[in-house]
């Protein structure tokens, strides 16, 4: 189910979330839809859009936490290979449906968190596994997570990478969302970015959060909405 909530911070909004759904802060997924700062004549809020169920995963099937801890080999408890039933099934699976696409590699775990499974695919087709700003892999994923709810794993979030991707992609918007509000913070006026998924829209307004003169909101219908970044002179 889809909720959504107001508060002057994200923090409050969040708390608010959880009270008043009666839920812990990690059984549902937060996408951050408005910011508003402080200002002279009108007070700064927060505005999110809280996705509650199974797992509290969204609707997509796409993690709202892709800024994962990975372990390496060395590191006490973390082991590649499946180490139950789940996890077996998952690489199997993961596996069989890369090579029916055609595009096979070798499967292995990348992390186990509660609640959150890392996949890692390791192919000499993973740009094409990966797709253009990573719809494939978001695909890939999503089937995953419906299949970890088939086997009775709803409560598991998996999320699916490849060659590094998902800490590649949130380097890069990081850097297009600092760039675009020098832009807008120039021309005093706004830009309209590229439609996103739920994490990437998140990571785009959390960045700017703390920027005083600039906001941000996201514009449209469907999971691949789109961020403004505008001047906050303009409301």
């Amino acid at each position: 189910m889809v909720f959504e909530f107001e508060g002057r911070t994200e923090k409050e909004a969040i708390d608010k979330a959880a009270e008043e759904l009666g839920l812990a802060k990690d059984d549902f997924d937060v996408e951050i839809l408005e910011t508003q700062k402080n200002g002279l004549f009108k007070k700064g809020y927060v505005r999110i859009r809280v996705h509650a169920g199974a797992g509290g995963s969204t609707p997509s099937g796409i993690t709202s936490e892709v800024n994962y801890n990975q372990k390496t080999p060395s590191q006490k408890g973390y082991e590649p290979v499946a180490q139950n039933e789940f996890e077996q099934k998952m690489v199997d699976f993961t596996s069989g449906l890369i090579e029916r696409m055609g595009y096979p590699g070798k499967v292995m775990i990348l992390f186990r968190e509660k609640h959150k499974l890392g996949i890692k695919i390791d192919s000499a087709h993973s740009s094409i596994l990966i797709g253009k700003k990573g719809k494939n892999l978001d695909a890939i994923q999503l089937l995953l997570n419906i299949y970890a709810g088939r086997l009775g794993k709803d409560e598991v979030r998996v999320i699916l990478d490849t060659e590094n991707y998902r800490i590649r992609r949130e380097e890069s918007l990081v850097r297009l969302a600092y760039n675009v509000a020098e832009k807008v913070r120039e021309n005093r006026g706004s830009m309209l970015l590229e439609p996103m998924n739920p994490f990437d829209r998140w990571l785009i307004h959390t960045t700017l959060n703390d920027i005083g003169d600039v906001e941000t909101k996201s514009e449209g219908d469907g999971l691949y909405k789109q961020v403004r970044v505008f001047y906050r002179g303009l409301r």
